[in-house]
């Protein structure tokens, strides 16, 4: 696939999908991004010069994405909003982003027969009990919770009908949560982690036991080119590292990679609508296309992780206070 568009490309996962596929194979990228408050042209830099470009518009403007898409071998569409508080104080960007967005995607892929994967998340299932054995599957069914995940089944059926009646050559993957480099401060490991190299103490919601199933973005990201490189048209592959961890877990674990008392937390009110637990079964995934991860180890990665924001203040300190003032606001 020698010429790929990819959305969202200069946000979190997109921005390590990117180089990932930078790193393994010999394609160009162009990058659309509307570069909003999550994504930052610094996650881009340094990158072959010739093999990516990166293109400022909005997902949702056809007459930005239709050229776009008719110049590309492939597109994968990560852009989206994201941030379950966010959605939850003002749902309208995420209903133009995820749902409006991918719409015009679609369009533009049918009209011009280009490959088409769209990237999802596991949050469009609903929450499993804490004690519950089972997993999401691809058989699943939907049960979102939040205007973000409502907004992303949404997006998902959108492509499931426009396979079903157009043709559109499409497969779609639904991942659980990530973590690593270039994740905005919002999200919970990274705000964990510039909190302590603040100097002020993490803040875990509710009682922690919230589960999350982790995986590092760059194993998201050989599993999407697997897919886009071999997946079958019209299937849904659900993309997990078996990273289950709660939350008061993966907390303690930072302070004491950070040298700190495991207790050195504060309990603040858990978020409305807190979904309990998500656990991928990514079984299909690695029968049919032999994806493995190579980053399994939670521990290493998380260590990693912390090195990098370590090392990266100046990327994220601008960011620092408005964010803490906003959670604040919320008493969280």
């Amino acid at each position: 696939m020698p010429s790929m568009l990819v959305t969202g490309g200069a946000g979190f996962i997109g921005a390590n999908f990117v180089h990932h596929v930078l790193a393994h194979t010999d394609s160009s990228i162009t990058v659309l991004d509307k570069l909003t408050y999550a994504a930052s042209r610094e996650a881009l830099e340094g990158l072959p010069e010739g093999r990516v470009r990166l293109v400022v518009g909005d997902v949702a403007d056809p007459e930005v994405v239709d050229p776009l898409v008719a110049a590309a071998d492939a597109v994968v569409h990560f852009a989206a909003e994201s941030h379950n508080d966010n959605s939850l104080r003002d749902p309208s960007p995420f209903i133009r982003t995820n749902l409006v967005g991918t719409f015009t995607l679609l369009e533009a892929v049918r009209k011009h027969d280009v490959r088409y994967h769209h990237v999802s998340t596991d949050e469009v299932y609903g929450d499993l009990a804490l004690d519950d054995p089972e997993r999401f599957t691809e058989a699943t069914p939907y049960n979102p919770s939040s205007p973000y995940s409502a907004s992303k089944a949404g997006s998902d059926h959108l492509v499931r009908a426009w396979v079903r009646s157009f043709g559109v050559r499409a497969t779609l993957s639904n991942c659980s949560n990530n973590y690593g480099p270039w994740q905005h401060i919002e999200k919970f490991i990274p705000r964990q982690i510039t909190n302590v190299l603040d100097g002020t103490r993490p803040k875990l919601y509710g009682s922690g036991e919230n589960v999350r199933d982790w995986i590092h973005a760059d194993d998201h990201s050989s599993a999407v080119l697997a897919i886009l490189e071999r997946g079958r048209p019209g299937e849904t592959y659900l993309v997990g590292a078996d990273g289950e961890q709660d939350n008061a877990t993966v907390l303690r674990l930072i302070l004491e990679l950070m040298g700190q008392p495991a207790d050195a937390f504060d309990h603040v009110t858990d978020r409305a609508g807190h979904d309990l637990r998500y656990a991928i079964d990514s079984a299909k995934l690695r029968r049919e296309l032999g994806w493995t991860p190579a980053r399994g180890d939670f521990r290493e990665g998380l260590a990693e992780t912390i090195d990098w924001y370590r090392e990266h203040e100046a990327w994220w300190r601008p960011h620092k206070d408005a964010t803490e003032a906003r959670y604040a606001e919320a008493g969280q």
